[in-house]
């Protein structure tokens, strides 16, 4: 399984193990949300995202330029807790202290983001075990042109597994976030500019997408 590099764009997949359902009510998508923006926010930019009832997509930029600065430098890195951490986006060329810094790991934050759901959907509907099929399932996007199919696939899921007939339609997705002036983190901005402007995004949600060709590529 490749590793995930920094200044990548990615497309992360994953599916309940043996196909389980990964959320079971409005709460459980709500949560993964919030465990989503904790872990992930801090070391990646979201650029689409779809959470179904048994697996979801993300497409993510890994940022660069990230690190965990603290104070005291005579505590363990080890013993930091990850709600204290304080993460900065620093200039390459500053100078830092390497003992008072922490360089995240992309990998171990989605890790942290899976086991910590994976407690919290345990304990809340009374099971235990892996929730998740492993290793979760990663694509670099090297090719320009897939960016924008990838928005077109990861968006029109819902429709693609029969759970509406267009994406407004499935409040659990980044459509909406993209087509609503409210805020968010996502990169909204950037990503409509992919499709020229938000006319053509929805346009573009209107029409068929090469489905079999991209699934082919990202060996879904």
């Amino acid at each position: 399984m490749e590793a995930i590099e920094k200044g990548y764009f990615y497309h992360i997949y994953i599916r309940g193990i043996n196909s389980c359902d990964l959320f079971s009510s409005d709460n459980d998508y709500r949560r993964f949300l919030h465990l989503y923006e904790k872990y992930l926010d801090p070391i990646a930019d979201t650029y689409a995202w779809c959470l179904m009832p048994n697996h979801f997509h993300f497409l993510l930029w890994i940022k660069e330029d990230v690190i965990y600065k603290y104070s005291n430098a005579d505590r363990s890195i080890d013993a930091v807790r990850f709600d204290e951490m304080k993460w900065e986006t620093i200039n390459q060329s500053a100078s830092v202290r390497p003992d008072c810094v922490r360089i995240p790991n992309p990998k171990n934050h989605l890790s942290h983001l899976f086991n910590s759901y994976t407690k919290y959907y345990n304990k809340r509907h009374d099971r235990h075990g892996s929730l998740f099929e492993r290793p979760f399932k990663r694509k670099q996007i090297n090719h320009e042109n897939y960016l924008k199919q990838l928005v077109l696939y990861i968006q029109n899921n819902p429709i693609h597994h029969g759970f509406c007939d267009h994406p407004i339609e499935y409040p659990w997705s980044s459509y909406l976030s993209c087509i609503s002036d409210k805020p968010t983190k996502m990169k909204r901005e950037e990503v409509i500019e992919w499709f020229d402007d938000l006319d053509n995004f929805k346009f573009c949600h209107q029409q068929e997408i090469e489905i079999l060709q991209i699934e082919k590529y990202l060996e879904i």
